[in-house]
């Protein structure tokens, strides 16, 4: 399968080395245009490739992987979407650091908004959680994977995302819906920042939060 990229940071690359390694290819873009992503391409070899945006928008999965504070104008940037998924591994702080706090979403989460931004797009939030450091390392230890958090509102969408994910080696979690999954996955939430293993192979979803209380 090849992969879209919105960003070429350190996520972009985190992501597309693991997918490269599974045997996908990938498809970077950013805002500067192809000819400044020839270093990023070239350290991860012919299975890379920088494109513009409308090129990487044409695979049937693409990654966001740019700052809270870009987010909105890089999705504006884009053609109409047509269903690919967007993996969204964004993290609401509002100048892209820790530093001057998250921004406020209400009773939504940051993944429903991006989900507004790009109408069309089966959004799957994915990897936020996770310290792209703990993402580069090896994700089995004995029989446990690390976990690998995923919530979203198209069942067929998460599969794919979930699919793609057991194959880079992690253990997919399913928390539901883009809203209550979404605000458990968000940073400052329950899970972000910690680092979970579970059994393996163990089931995907766990029950799921409907607002007021756990569900099966």
């Amino acid at each position: 399968m090849r992969i879209g990229a919105i960003g070429a940071g350190q996520v972009a690359q985190a992501f597309a080395r693991r997918a490269i390694d599974a045997g996908h290819e990938v498809v970077f873009s950013n805002s500067r245009g192809a000819d400044s992503l020839a270093s990023v391409v070239e350290a991860l070899g012919p299975s890379a490739r920088a494109g513009t945006r409308e090129e990487a928008l044409d695979n049937p999965v693409v990654l966001l992987a740019v700052p809270w504070p870009k987010v909105e104008a890089a999705l504006k940037a884009l053609p109409a979407w047509r269903g690919q998924i967007l993996v969204d591994p964004t993290n609401g702080f509002r100048d892209g650091t820790p530093a001057r706090g998250l921004v406020d979403f209400g009773a939504g989460s940051s993944s429903e908004r991006v989900a507004e931004l790009a109408a069309g797009a089966r959004v799957v939030k994915a990897l936020n959680t996770m310290f792209m450091t703990n993402f580069a390392k090896p994700p089995v230890s004995g029989a446990l994977r690390r976990a690998a958090f995923i919530s979203g509102d198209d069942r067929d969408a998460k599969d794919t995302v979930a699919d793609l994910l057991e194959r880079f080696g992690f253990a997919p979690v399913d928390l539901g819906s883009l809203r209550a999954g979404g605000r458990i996955q968000a940073v400052g939430g329950p899970i972000a920042g910690h680092d979970f293993f579970v059994p393996w192979p163990a089931p995907r979803a766990f029950p799921a939060f409907n607002g007021d209380a756990w569900s099966a």
